[in-house]
């Protein structure tokens, strides 16, 4: 052959190669998207253009996975849970970076284990739920954040993220890594990742940060593309083209479809929720790449997006807005809590996002989600506060969508819906025109049939920290309260004497609405007009969901100490200041975990122990106060023998109700039912000086113990031990106090 022929032949064989990822005609069952010559994702069946908005998740990996562990509860579970309150929303879209650390050895080979494991249930959930995935098989770090990176033997851990994207051995080990991994069929679907429909394209590695050559940046995507498409896929690959804005150039050169972006428009680890109107730091997301030939062409993908540090809940439709503006066609939040451990906001201090826990950041997404579906793509909008059917306040945290069958809203509103003879679906936090409602939490009002609808509430929740501190799991940010509420619900299809039924055994009144009012605790119920039969049951579907599905989370305990969140709180009673008496342990995440203290004076009555205000920690309703049992002292000791300790509580009339209880020598929850507490005497402290004045006082009132009046708790030890020299250490360590 002449060099022209071989030329055209290699020419030909490239158009060919991807016109394979851009045919409408290779995905299985027509169920998946493919991306035309305009750069536009397209779906397969009907050829119209797609969008999906959704969440980044790491419950299979990582801390995500460590931390659901630690509190012994099923991981699975945890998925089923989260995933129930994706559909919820109205989210279509999931993504996440697997951790490559945790499922692959040094040489680049697929490690089959429980992480790879619970990536393919979660799929198999998302799946059920009709939840599109892109997947991106490579993230290149370590698994420990906010821990330390465990050393898993991966080939991320043996190259690391720069040595991985200019090394030939790196490029070796990642290939032999992605052609197992999407030969990899899930255990749950039976599907590998390019039969299953749901799985719509792959985005090769996470924020690549690229050095050296030009050109080794373009081999390096195009051998990665290589490596996947000899599996079989056929499907659109996203490459990562904001982390290395300087390489640009080159990895619009490469073989792929499409290009990932991110935007954290308010920065990242601010230490603390930022505060006023951010609205002009979402106003427009530029885009600098448009020059470069054959960009325009290319799909667009927002893999990493959020609001970081801020806790109002007008941001995400904005955000939405400028991504449709840009032409971005998937759109994906980093990242949503897991509600098993939501309470603590440890995993990414920076982003706080749960349904239970941030109901009002929450529905802004949902009404995010519908902006970036509805919007058009690349239409621009004159003002940030209102566009199309979406309106924005900075000043009362709003988020609103209102049209003639929705009506969505993420804090109190004055707006009515636009019809209420053709609304159909509700979602909100607070009151509007047509709900009156007096709890904190979520809601959800959806029109089933003529007369019938479906009412999902969520417990109240109530931040008792600035949830972007730094955090740690026994510092808890954010409390769940369930309790019963008024409801005013005025819908022209139900009327105003409508019957209210539980749903799976949901505690509503069961009664009827009397004027349009009644009262609910969470859960599920059938409104149903009077005189109006419903044959619907909890297994009948609704869109995603069945009608009797409801996913909460228990009240919370009422935390009353923890050594990081409260050691300004402390005051320690040590008869000997020339020994220390108390210390903080750091544990696995390097801040104090642990409180330590230690018996080693030279007192013939030896004894010490710490007061702790608890008050503005508390703040119990009457409900709570009468649920709340018993202490829990989750503690050991140091010593070989069980250790005896006094608990107790100081009122605010001053008095002290206390009792004993044993501390081992392993962590325990140490039980103490409140119906045990007896009076006493309380130490005085800080200790009154000089020395001879009194240690202890102990009040003539009549009171009885009642939790809503406390405002200290004390803990002592020391009876019966042998003073300094004993070969004992005389240690008490405590990790937390709560009340269960």
């Amino acid at each position: 052959m002449t060099e022209k022929k071989i030329l055209l032949l290699a020419v030909a064989s490239l158009f060919a190669s991807s016109a394979v990822a851009q045919s409408p005609k290779t995905t299985v069952a027509k169920q998946g998207v493919y991306i035309d010559a305009q750069g536009i994702m397209r779906w397969e069946k009907d050829k119209k253009e797609a969008s999906f908005f959704g969440v980044n998740y790491t419950a299979p990996f990582a801390y995500g996975y460590r931390s659901i562990n630690r509190l012994g509860l099923s991981v699975e579970q945890a998925i089923k849970d989260d995933v129930y309150h994706f559909s919820r929303l109205g989210l279509d879209a999931f993504r996440v970076h697997v951790w490559d650390a945790e499922i692959s050895d040094a040489a680049g080979n697929l490690v089959s284990n429980e992480h790879l494991k619970l990536f393919d249930f979660l799929i198999a959930e998302l799946k059920k739920r009709n939840i599109k995935t892109i997947i991106t098989p490579i993230a290149f770090w370590g698994n420990g954040y906010p821990e330390k990176d465990e050393n898993t033997g991966s080939f991320s851990a043996k190259y690391g993220k720069k040595t991985a994207l200019v090394e030939e051995e790196a490029f070796k080990a990642q290939e032999r890594y992605l052609s197992q991994f999407f030969k990899h069929k899930n255990q749950y679907t039976g599907l590998t990742y390019e039969q299953d429909p749901d799985i719509i394209a792959t985005e090769i590695n996470n924020e690549p940060q690229h050095s050296g050559p030009k050109e080794r940046t373009t081999e390096y995507i195009n051998r990665m593309v290589k490596a996947i498409r000899n599996t079989g896929w056929t499907k659109p690959v996203f490459y990562n083209i904001s982390e290395s804005p300087k390489y640009a150039d080159a990895i619009v050169k490469a073989d792929v479809q499409g290009h990932s972006f991110q935007w954290y428009p308010t920065g990242l680890v601010a230490g603390h929720t930022q505060k006023g109107n951010y609205l002009p730091n979402v106003s427009k997301y530029t885009i600098p790449f448009d020059s470069i030939p054959g960009f325009n062409n290319r799909a667009r993908m927002v893999y990493e997006f959020d609001a970081a540090d801020v806790l109002a809940a007008y941001m995400y439709p904005a955000m939405a807005r400028s991504f449709r503006t840009a032409g971005f066609q998937w759109a994906t939040q980093f990242a949503y809590d897991p509600m098993a451990t939501a309470s603590t906001n440890v995993e990414y201090q920076t982003h706080y996002l749960n349904l239970a826990y941030t109901p009002a950041k929450a529905i802004s997404l949902l009404i995010a989600s519908r902006a970036f579906h509805q919007l058009p793509r690349l239409k621009k909008y004159a003002t940030d506060t209102s566009f199309d059917a979406f309106r924005l306040d900075p000043e009362t945290s709003l988020s609103e969508m209102n049209t003639a069958e929705e009506f969505y809203y993420s804090n109190t509103t004055t707006s009515t819906p636009v019809d209420s003879t053709s609304l159909r679906h509700i979602a909100g936090v607070g009151n509007s025109g047509v709900i009156q409602y007096e709890g904190t939490g979520a809601y959800f009002i959806d029109r089933v049939a003529e007369g019938i609808w479906r009412l999902e509430v969520m417990p109240d929740a109530a931040f008792i920290r600035d949830p972007f501190e730094r955090n740690v799991p026994e510092k808890e940010v954010a409390r769940i309260r369930w309790q019963n509420h008024l409801m005013k619900l005025n819908l022209p299809d139900l009327g105003q004497d409508f019957q209210v039924s539980g749903i799976n055994g949901s505690a509503g009144s069961g009664s009827g609405a009397a004027g349009y009012q009644f009262r609910v605790s969470p859960g599920v119920y059938w409104l149903v007009k009077k005189g109006k039969q419903n044959t619907f049951t909890a297994q009948s579907r609704i869109g995603q969901i069945k009608a009797g599905e409801f996913v909460a989370p228990k009240a919370s305990g009422i935390h009353l100490f923890s050594p990081f969140a409260d050691k300004d709180k402390v005051i320690v009673y040590n008869p000997d200041w020339n020994n220390k008496a108390l210390e903080y342990v750091h544990g696995e995440i390097p801040v104090p975990t642990l409180l330590r203290l230690k018996l080693d004076t030279t007192e013939a009555s030896p004894l010490i122990g710490i007061q702790s205000f608890v008050e503005d920690q508390l703040g119990l309703s009457p409900e709570e106060s009468t649920a709340l049992k018993t202490i829990v002292i989750r503690a050991r000791t140091g010593n070989t023998t069980p250790l005896k300790i006094k608990f107790g509580f100081i009122t605010k009339q001053g008095d002290f109700f206390s009792a004993e209880a044993m501390a081992g020598g392993e962590f325990s929850d140490i039980e103490i039912p409140l119906s045990t507490l007896q009076k006493d005497a309380q130490l005085l402290l800080p200790r009154p000086y000089p020395g001879f004045l009194p240690l202890y006082y102990r009040s003539e009132n009549d009171h009885a113990f009642n939790l809503q009046d406390v405002q200290k708790l004390e803990l002592t030890f020391g009876y019966g031990l042998k003073n300094k020299g004993n070969t004992e250490p005389n240690t008490l360590e405590i990790t937390s106090i709560y009340l269960k």
